[in-house]
């Protein structure tokens, strides 16, 4: 609903989204909505985006992700 800011897709597959981007000057769909990461795993037949959960303690209110990086060790 409010759009996907950046995507990282690795390599098996799953992808991780950030979305909910809120910036001066550019309108929002949802402006009381918090930002959220979304996971979708490419491997299905019919990928559908998750919102995943975020930990405790965590301002939710404040979250405005601008883009997304994975690390794989």
């Amino acid at each position: 609903e409010t759009g996907s800011e950046d995507i990282d897709i690795l390599p098996n597959g799953l992808a991780f989204i950030s979305s909910g981007l809120k910036y001066p000057g550019i309108k929002s769909l949802a402006p009381d909505k918090p930002g959220e990461i979304f996971l979708m795993d490419l491997n299905e037949n019919n990928p559908r985006a998750v919102s995943l959960r975020v930990s405790r303690g965590f301002d939710l209110a404040s979250f405005n992700p601008h883009g997304i990086s994975t690390y794989t060790d």
